[in-house]
């Protein structure tokens, strides 16, 4: 006798299944999904089309595709984008074995990138091989084909709104940044670009940063803390603000030196403010100015900030507008006047004839008076 298919062990690899043997899906057993390319995988999804494949966009790429037809294209999926990936991955390594291997340790982005700009032209001359001209000889004429540069520019930068916590200082991808005081409490307008950051008010900039390049660092300005310790002038001395300022170069050796002859005149708390006074100039006039005015001061023997802000506004105008230089060889103005022409001044008036009325008095206003003064007659 056959054995029936239920009982049979091997079947036909043509033989369709039983519905009875097939797995009812529920929780416990959910369906088995097969493993998708690696093109797909991660934000690439299908549209409602099968052709083209397309990934969604960042709003950025989105916005630079409407205003100056910037097109956000990173591969084609599949076998027919299988060249591209190469390329860019074995020159993407080579340069990043080659210089940033170990990890370069620069203090800011701007010294990476200066670094990186020093690399970029000693790489313009390397010939890759089975090649005869150099890299920067083939982009010069690769260039051409390139699209022209937009006409106007576009904001690539990501803005945000953060809240100013109780240290006066907001953060932004796990930065910590300083802004004035005033906004403590409130959330800020901030824009977050590649190399640095801008806080607004409305459309003013109150505050610029660079970026930091360590995690749950912090940058502060000393500027933005005057008016809270202008209030409390013993936290002056160990603020992190004043360390930034020193480490920076913005405080220099002349806010020093003011600021020592300040405490030996004034005392700790009477000096610390005239200081804070001082530098709440820098809002209004530049600082080579200010830096001048305190050098000025500090010669005269004085520590007082209105005499420091009369000598700053001095510098500034001197150096707005500068007084020539006189040569030696230079004739005199006077030489200028044609025929040697001579000047003739003006004659004085005859004296004016001598005053002989009499003085002034006041007495006939003594009749407005109606009561007599204590102890008169």
């Amino acid at each position: 006798m056959a054995p029936t298919p239920s009982t049979s062990r091997t079947s036909s690899p043509s033989a369709p299944r039983p519905a009875s043997a097939t797995r009812p899906l529920s929780p416990s057993h959910p369906p088995k999904r097969t493993r998708e390319p690696v093109e797909l995988q991660g934000p690439w999804r299908p549209t409602s089309l099968p052709d083209p494949w397309v990934r969604p966009g960042h709003p950025s790429d989105i916005a630079n595709s409407r205003k100056i037809g910037f097109d956000a294209f990173y591969c084609i999926p599949g076998e027919e984008g299988a060249h591209e990936k190469g390329g860019v991955g074995q020159e993407g390594g080579r340069f990043r074995w080659a210089h940033l291997v170990p990890v370069p340790d620069v203090p800011s982005l701007e010294e990476l990138n200066s670094r990186i700009a020093i690399i970029d032209e000693a790489e313009e001359e390397r010939i890759l091989r089975g090649k005869l001209t150099s890299v920067g000889f083939n982009f010069r004429i690769e260039a051409e084909e390139l699209a022209p540069l937009p006409a106007e520019d576009f904001e690539c930068g990501i803005t945000l709104t953060p809240k100013v916590d109780r240290t006066s200082r907001f953060t932004v991808r796990q930065s910590h940044c300083s802004v004035p005081a005033r906004f403590i409490g409130e959330r800020v307008r901030v824009l977050l670009r590649g190399s640095g950051l801008l806080v607004f008010e409305r459309r003013n900039i109150v505050a610029r940063h660079p970026r930091l390049t360590k995690r749950y660092g912090y940058r502060d300005v000393l500027d933005h803390y005057l008016e809270i310790l202008l209030v409390k002038p013993g936290a002056m001395a160990g603020s992190t603000a004043l360390a930034a300022a020193r480490t920076e170069g913005s405080f220099t050796a002349v806010h020093e030196a003011f600021w020592a002859a300040a405490l030996k005149t004034h005392g700790d708390a009477a000096g610390t403010r005239a200081l804070i006074e001082v530098l709440l100039l820098h809002r209004r006039m530049p600082a080579e100015a200010v830096r001048a005015g305190m050098s000025a001061a500090i010669k005269a023997g004085s520590i007082s900030p209105d005499v420091v802000a009369i000598e700053a506004r001095k510098a500034e105008s001197a150096a707005r507008d500068p007084e020539p230089e006189d040569d030696g060889n230079d004739p005199p103005p006077w030489a200028d006047i044609p025929g040697g022409q001579l000047l003739t001044l003006p004659t004085r008036r005859p004296e004016l004839p001598e005053d002989n009325r009499p003085p002034p008095s006041v007495d006939i206003y003594d009749q407005l008076l109606t009561r007599h003064p204590k102890g008169s007659a």
